[in-house]
């Protein structure tokens, strides 16, 4: 199988806001931020990657016709929302929310001293109008470390967290020698999305924030990673 052509979203390049107590990067276009080559890719709408300051965080908001996973790599996100959920998200926990119908919530960063780093990502998902669903999982450091770890897919395989899409989601660590392939079927697409530290995917070195999309059949080689963390999204 051929290694996989990248084309790379530099982290620089991305939508970026402080504002004070939240710095975001927007991946995607996103509220004020708006690039028409940037929409989207396949149903992965949004990618945000959130700085929210100490005792601050969003308040009660709506959502309906989405699929929104939260994945914690740093500190901790305090989550209520009015289907009656209510708990903590710390590193290296994967929230599921499925707006459906609708649903409201809030977040905040309940530590006086440190600020929480998160990435929010909404994916489309398969139909509207669905009934909305939550779901939280842990995934260890020793789970993801020098592998691509199943987090989220349409089935909840292997212990994911449940997507209503066509999507399998993955994370990894990588440092020095460790290493990891995927073998991308024809007809889908690929994201990588780098959270922290440095990582090679095949010749193409990324850096904390870069993303990067290839499409069809291809093999994705991960290594040489410097305190890598890193998503994989397999998307149809």
């Amino acid at each position: 199988m051929k290694h996989a052509a990248l084309e790379v979203r530099r982290g620089g390049e991305r939508g970026y806001f402080d504002h004070g107590w939240l710095k975001t990067y927007h991946t995607f276009s996103f509220a004020d931020y708006q690039d028409p080559a940037w929409m989207e890719f396949g149903p992965l709408r949004v990618i945000n990657d959130d700085r929210v300051a100490p005792g601050e965080g969003f308040g009660k908001h709506g959502h309906r016709d989405m699929e929104i996973l939260t994945y914690i790599l740093a500190g901790e996100l305090q989550h209520r929302d009015s289907m009656g959920n209510g708990s903590i998200i710390r590193a290296g926990d994967v929230q599921r929310m499925s707006a459906g119908t609708g649903v409201t919530h809030s977040e905040f960063n309940p530590s006086a001293e440190a600020a929480v780093h998160l990435l929010q990502i909404w994916i489309t998902p398969e139909a509207l109008r669905l009934p909305p669903g939550y779901e939280q999982k842990h995934f260890s450091a020793a789970d993801k470390r020098g592998r691509l770890r199943l987090i989220a897919s349409r089935d909840g395989a292997d212990g994911s967290v449940s997507v209503r899409q066509d999507v399998r989601v993955f994370a990894g660590l990588f440092d020095g020698a460790e290493s990891a392939s995927y073998e991308l079927a024809g007809g889908r697409r690929a994201w990588l999305q780098m959270a922290r530290g440095e990582l090679s995917v095949g010749e193409t070195r990324l850096q904390a924030g870069d993303g990067a999309r290839t499409a069809g059949a291809a093999q994705l080689s991960v290594h040489d990673g410097a305190d890598a963390e890193v998503l994989l999204f397999d998307l149809p």
